[in-house]
């Protein structure tokens, strides 16, 4: 039932009427789930009777009330109870009916728990947890110190785990590199979290590796890279990544038939600091021309004409481009649908944008096992959200060496069309 309204808009207990009426609605929504849930299982059996022809799977009432946290605040559910008097073969035990919706176990939705790595990313402490949540979701039901500590020591279990998975069964054929500088709760200032994300031969994008070492550090990056190889993983097609010099010294020593791609966005930025701010504007429009080509050949006259606009002025920019020219341009020789995803580092920038966000204000030590846990949390909630690349389809075709001249397909192998 929803309280009386006081003349100010807000219950008796305080809340306001449209906190009331969503939470009552998530109750109910709740409620009429786990029922249908418990119906369906019952009807489902209902063939399932014993020697005197009655069933073995019944309804028994409802268990205890329980508060649960979910994002619309805390509401309280009783979850219908079913005797299954079914015993399974294999062990001997009775059989149990278990809810998908809300299990036995459960106290908060994993949408709580996807904000409490936001709360400590941006610089709450345990203790901290349980009055910023109480005062949104008008209860602490579930948010403990202790239960957030044990959270923690979870997140960096799942973690250890995501590093010490077999990678011999996942093919990555594209993958993008970067050291994200965060500023929070690493134990050295220079410190940064080295990122691995990559392609699999199904279009679809993952996470491979996160952990912490120095984004110029050649062996951090071939730590990092053997750990993968140790793992089973294979070398990819083609890596993207920026100019630091770290990871490509150890991508030609861990995985030398790789391909090397620089990352557009990085290389603009590195131009234009070397141009004065009168010039940026015009040597920006020249470098999207070259990128933006519609194939190899003309962007390498857009190259061309870029030092001949800047090159008597400008030399230390116009060689940041002429000597990377083939790393840069190598985007080209792949199909024409992935160039968009392979010119720059995006993947992984845009993922880590929000969380700089959400760092930028922290500071302190720390825990440098529960900082790299909690930007792994992170990282693995924004993956659900991550698109496949354009012409999934194309991947396979570029693992198994299809070749590719301004963008079509010119080239198949046998083993690839058979």
């Amino acid at each position: 039932m929803l309280s009386v309204v006081n003349d100010d808009g807000t219950t008796a207990n305080g809340s306001s009427l449209i906190d009331e009426i969503v939470r009552e609605g998530a109750r109910r929504m709740l409620a009429a789930a786990l029922e249908a849930e418990v119906n369906a299982y019952i009807a489902e059996l209902a063939d399932q009777r014993d020697e005197r022809g009655r069933r073995l799977v019944v309804r028994n009432g409802y268990h205890q009330p329980r508060k649960v946290t979910t994002a619309a605040g805390v509401v309280e559910v009783k979850t219908p109870r079913v005797n299954d008097k079914r015993v399974d073969e294999t062990t001997g035990e009775r059989k149990r009916f278990s809810s998908a919706i809300l299990p036995p176990w459960c106290r908060k939705s994993p949408k709580i728990s996807e904000v409490l790595p936001l709360l400590y990313l941006h610089g709450l402490s345990s203790g901290d947890f349980v009055p910023a949540l109480e005062q949104f979701l008008g209860s602490s039901a579930g948010l403990s110190p202790a239960t957030v500590t044990r959270l923690t020591q979870q997140w960096q279990a799942d973690h250890a785990a995501f590093m010490d998975r077999d990678l011999a069964e996942v093919d990555y054929v594209y993958v993008w590199a970067d050291g994200i500088h965060l500023n929070v709760r690493l134990e050295e200032a220079k410190a940064c979290v080295l990122v691995l994300v990559g392609v699999r031969a199904d279009g679809s994008k993952e996470l491979v590796a996160l952990k912490d070492g120095y984004r110029e550090s050649a062996e951090s990056w071939a730590d990092l890279l053997r750990d993968c190889a140790r793992r089973g993983m294979r070398a990819p097609v083609l890596a993207v990544g920026d100019g630091a010099l770290g990871f490509w010294k150890a991508l030609a020593e861990v995985f030398p038939a790789s391909r090397h791609q620089r990352c557009w966005v990085h290389k603009t930025a590195n131009v234009l600091n070397a141009l004065p701010k009168s010039a940026q504007p015009g040597a920006r429009r020249a470098l999207q021309d070259i990128y933006n080509a519609e194939d190899r050949d003309l962007a390498v006259k857009a190259i061309k004409t870029f030092a001949q606009l800047h090159g008597a002025k400008f030399p230390k920019a116009v060689k940041k481009i002429s000597d990377d020219e083939a790393e840069l341009l190598a985007f080209y020789d792949f199909p024409a649908e992935h160039w968009i995803h392979l010119r720059t580092t995006n993947p992984i920038e845009s993922t880590f944008s929000t969380v700089r966000l959400r760092t930028k204000v922290a500071r302190g030590a720390g825990s440098r096992t529960a900082a790299l846990a909690m930007v792994f949390k992170l990282v693995e909630s924004a993956q659900a959200r991550w698109r496949a690349v354009n012409a999934p389809h194309l991947v396979a075709l570029v693992r198994a060496g299809a070749r590719y001249e301004r963008g079509q397909l010119v080239e198949r192998p046998a083993t690839a069309a058979a």
